[in-house]
């Protein structure tokens, strides 16, 4: 059995940690809010956004833009992998690892390039067999509309010049604070449904032409759809800390009740030893 000492100086450390790891909780409470009203606000936008892309999109030749069309054989596929630049976030970085490598996997006969959005998605997939195009490992957790149209203008071009036949991006889809669900979501072609015509339709007059205004919004649109993903990484990271850091301080908590059990258990058994030592001097003495 360890000594009194050893076992106090355990006891000690443990509760060094499992302030920190409230601190770190306390700190990830508070930007989770932050972040979770920055997407809830960008939600709006981005579904009507979607709305009126795909109401465009209904009413146009699928060729009529070039990130409409379809490639007939697909060689080359491009992920745009959003993680965390930092770890101690349970399974947040894996989850998203775990799904790339398992679209990986399916998609065997095609050539995968990534795009790393986030140090630990680089530091996990760039020393694979997986081409690196891009890597933006200097967020910190915190993202603005222009740095995301960066991004975004690089899909677009990577597309466009025909480097890559399609665009993905796998990310954490934010289900809630505890609960978050990688998901591999398709970028480029973008593939909407043609709207149908019903009695509810409404038909409208464009100006300029549908074709043109879609040339001017599509553009727009790949940019915030990145800007909205990374906006749920963001929330979904501070999210899964939050949860691992309170899991790391109950299980510290059970750590120190264990080890003060056994401190007190040894301090008990080093009393005993001592007043026996003192028994048996006694009696050696009137003996």
């Amino acid at each position: 059995m360890p000594g009194v000492m050893d076992i106090k100086r355990k006891i000690k450390s443990v509760k060094n940690t499992q302030k920190i790891t409230k601190a770190m909780k306390m700190v990830s409470a508070a930007r989770m809010r932050k972040a979770e009203e920055a997407m809830t606000n960008a939600r709006a936008y981005a579904n009507k956004i979607y709305e009126l892309v795909g109401g465009i999109a209904g009413r146009v030749e699928a060729d009529s833009h070039p990130l409409l069309v379809a490639r007939k054989d697909v060689k080359n596929v491009c992920l745009a992998i959003i993680t965390s630049d930092k770890g101690l976030c349970g399974a947040f970085n894996s989850n998203v690892v775990k799904k790339t490598l398992a679209f990986a996997r399916e998609n065997q006969d095609k050539n995968i390039k990534l795009i790393c959005i986030g140090k630990k998605a680089f530091d996990f997939l760039g020393k694979k067999e997986f081409e690196v195009l891009e890597k933006y490992v200097s967020f910190g957790g915190k993202i603005t509309y222009d740095e995301a149209n960066e991004i975004g203008d690089k899909l677009v071009a990577y597309f466009l010049s025909e480097d890559v036949d399609e665009v993905h991006i796998v990310h954490n889809e934010f289900k809630s604070t505890a609960y978050q669900v990688a998901k591999v979501t398709k970028v480029l072609p973008l593939v909407l449904e043609k709207q149908e015509e019903t009695a509810d339709t409404t038909d409208y007059i464009y100006e300029p032409q549908a074709e043109a205004l879609l040339k001017e919004i599509m553009p727009r649109y790949i940019n915030f759809t990145v800007f909205f993903s990374i906006l749920e990484s963001i929330a979904g990271e501070h999210g899964s800390r939050m949860v691992a850091m309170d899991n790391a301080a109950r299980n510290a908590g059970e750590v120190i009740t264990k080890l003060t059990l056994t401190f007190n258990k040894a301090r008990q058994s080093a009393i005993t030893n001592e007043i026996l030592d003192i028994v048996n001097g006694a009696e050696a003495l009137n003996g």
